[in-house]
């Protein structure tokens, strides 16, 4: 065997421990969770959540961070200061413990709440594991023996501790720069430390977070957060408009049963503006008022274990405007819920349920309400803290604590419960939404099954199943191409140009449904555009209420690399054109942003100059093409109809690979192109209206006067 291919041996002497900065350097993903941006963020929270601490246990009331051009990041708190000076106990100076070692901190014997009662940072890892992780870091404390100062690099103190005389003042001054050696990206972006400290100052009443961020000016933008009521006034913001709209309020009698999705938004919008003309001042999104509820639980996660504390306060109320769900707990932003997740679900379908019961609201044989239907209305923020928590892991995503699901499940359910009785008219609005809710989810995927039936009904070829479709003979969907051409006289021509291995030929006759005005059932009952989605093959994408994907969408089953959309240049042509547009847009998005849609560019003019043809797309092109042919006799024709177009014409200027010119319709462009889409082909008459009085001009030369 040579040499590079032996075996290293695995012996005694194989097994090796990571010591002091190493523990972190080598592995951020460990203690951050990622070794990319989404780690250097979190190590960022680590050091902001030690100044939330000490400003929720009433040791000042404002925080300043800034943050350079060159990643350099400072928070300053007006806390108590961190001890840094000589620790008894320990043998050892705290600065040592505090940023040099792990799993040591001022949080661990805290049951008689002696430093702090609710903490963000538990674990002792935080305020070292980013030292560990810096390019460099100095430390101030002020505290009520004297100002203390220490500066690290790359996870090893290179000063002594400076102290000198005590200050006026108190608190910590933290300034570090990530380090690109242990991150791979430390570009920490202002929209993310802004929503951080929002969300801070959302779950931390009457604390100010100010933000200073360096532009690449030079100059700073600044930002500042306060909330006085904390959650309270978050959902006051959430549901206040800023068009000044009230919205309708929902009955059980304004909506029936079988109402489609499409007639209750209407019917909601119809409302929305006979409130709007009675000259309705004030602004909310709201159906009910928001309604705040707190409470303090003592208990324990198992019966060995012992009791802590739990306080919960949440705020909730129902829209059919706006859906917000969040969770916090000692002060961090629960992204993926956990334990009161799991309580609000069970503890609102079981509420509303009872209620809708007991009211007799539901219809004979209806199904019960899902929390799918609930959340769709539901605007509910949860602010809890707990004196020992169990996260998931380091980066303080979720909760797992039984304790806390118990107590919120049956504290949610109870409240709700009192609230419907206390609150009968409000109840009935709501119970009221979530079963239009219901019913709309309910009809979208009934039509989604009906949608599938028709697109996939019948056991014979697609060719055989669609009228005048003209299949190729390949069978590989990477090379197939789908020409969607205006009528059966463009249909002969490009059927006759095309390369009959891989281009396949799907005419559409007269302008197809406008999409985006229609109602799916409208929609599905063309024969047009079924046939048309048949051919396609990868179904629909369906979007109810709430924007939730209920499609039988499957992008394994479409059959073509490129589906081009190929018209007559004149105005009849661009309408086709845009109406078909229309149906990807509404009806299959993802074709779209996957760049598998295409329009085929047609000329305007052909130029013959003796036995050879020019073909120009625009003005520019003709004018450039005459210019080169100089004297020469020629001849302009105007672009004619595809179906007047000869096959080597066809195959020249549109079908062949080589020759041809394709527009690739743009994902970048969709949101735009939907808000004109919803402007000119959508039910917004106002919109409409303003735009012909703004740019009608522009388009005066194609009026048909």
């Amino acid at each position: 065997m040579s040499e590079n291919k032996k075996r290293k041996e695995y012996g005694d002497q194989s097994i090796t421990s990571l010591k002091g900065p190493d523990q972190v350097r080598k592995r951020p993903g460990v203690i951050f969770g990622s070794d990319g941006l989404e780690g250097c963020q979190h190590s960022f929270f680590e050091i902001l959540s030690n100044s939330i601490d000490e400003a929720r246990e009433g040791y000042g009331n404002r925080i300043n961070i800034t943050v350079t051009r060159d990643m350099v990041i400072t928070v300053e708190d007006f806390g108590r200061g961190i001890p840094l000076d000589w620790n008894e106990g320990e043998e050892k100076y705290n600065w040592e413990l505090v940023f040099c070692t792990m799993y040591a901190g001022g949080k661990y014997n805290n049951d008689d709440g002696e430093a702090y009662e609710y903490s963000l940072g538990l674990n002792g890892l935080g305020a070292c594991a980013t030292q560990f992780a810096s390019e460099f870091m100095d430390v101030t404390s002020y505290t009520k023996k004297g100002k203390y100062e220490i500066k690290f690099e790359k996870g090893f103190p290179i000063t002594e501790l400076i102290k000198t005389e005590p200050k006026r003042r108190t608190g910590t001054v933290i300034t570090w720069k990530p380090d690109l050696d242990v991150f791979t990206d430390i570009r920490i972006s202002e929209a993310f430390i802004s929503e951080v400290l929002k969300k801070q100052a959302i779950v931390n009443p009457n604390l100010t977070l100010a933000l200073k961020y360096e532009q690449a000016d030079g100059s700073f933008k600044e930002y500042s957060y306060f909330y006085e009521r904390g959650i309270e006034d978050y959902v006051e913001e959430l549901i206040t408009s800023p068009e000044n709209v009230i919205m309708p309020e929902i009955t059980e009698s304004s909506s029936s049963d079988d109402e489609t999705e499409e007639e209750a938004m209407a019917r909601a919008e119809k409302a929305e503006a006979e409130a709007a003309d009675a000259g309705e001042k004030e602004a909310t999104y709201a159906i009910t008022k928001p309604q705040y509820i707190s409470c303090e639980r003592v208990g324990r996660d198992r019966d060995d274990k012992d009791d802590y504390k739990l306080k919960i306060e949440a705020v909730f109320c129902f829209s059919n405007q706006v859906n917000v769900i969040e969770y916090y707990h000692n002060s961090s932003w629960l992204e993926h819920g956990g334990s009161p997740d799991k309580a609000t679900r069970s503890a609102f379908v079981k509420a509303l349920d009872k209620y809708l019961k007991g009211a007799n609201k539901y219809s004979k044989n209806e199904s019960k309400i899902s929390f799918q239907d609930i959340e769709e209305s539901l605007v509910f923020v949860v602010n809890s803290h707990s004196t020992r928590t169990s996260y998931e892991n380091q980066t303080k995503k979720a909760i797992t604590n039984t304790f806390i699901t118990e107590a919120m499940t049956d504290f949610f359910a109870h409240s709700l419960e009192v609230y419907f009785t206390e609150n009968p008219k409000e109840a009935e609005k709501i119970g009221a939404q979530i079963l239009i809710n219901k019913r709309s989810r309910e009809n979208v995927e009934k039509a989604r099954i009906d949608i599938k039936k028709k697109l996939t009904s019948g056991n014979l070829g697609i060719a055989d199943r669609v009228e005048k479709f003209v299949n190729c003979r390949s069978k590989d969907a990477d090379k197939k191409e789908l020409y969607i051409v205006e009528g059966d006289s463009a249909m002969t021509s490009v059927k006759h140009a095309r390369n009959p291995e891989f281009q396949a030929v799907m005419p559409v006759r007269g302008k197809t449904l406008n999409c985006m005005k229609s109602t799916y059932d409208k929609i599905f009952a063309s024969k047009v555009i079924v046939d048309l989605l048949r051919v396609i093959g990868c179904g629909v994408e369906i979007k109810a209420k709430g924007n939730k994907n209920l499609s039988q969408f499957d992008l394994n089953s479409l059959r073509w690399n490129k589906i081009v959309i190929c018209t007559d240049a004149d105005e009849d042509g661009y309408q086709i054109r845009t109406l078909i547009l229309t149906m990807f847009y509404r009806l299959l998005p993802t074709l779209i942003n996957l760049g598998k849609v295409y329009i085929a560019e047609s000329p305007l003019y052909e130029i013959k100059v003796k036995d050879k043809s020019y073909f120009a797309y625009n003005e520019a092109e003709k004018a450039e093409i005459l210019s080169k042919i100089g004297d020469q006799k020629y001849i302009i024709e105007r672009s004619k109809g595809l179906g007047e177009n000869n096959p080597e014409m066809m195959s020249f200027t549109t079908m062949a690979p080589e020759t041809r010119r394709l527009i690739k319709i743009m994902p970048e462009d969709e949101a735009a192109t939907l808000r004109m889409f919803e402007t000119l082909l959508g039910d917004d008459i106002l919109s409409r209206k303003a735009f012909i009085t703004e740019h009608g001009a522009e388009y005066i030369d194609l009026a048909d006067i």
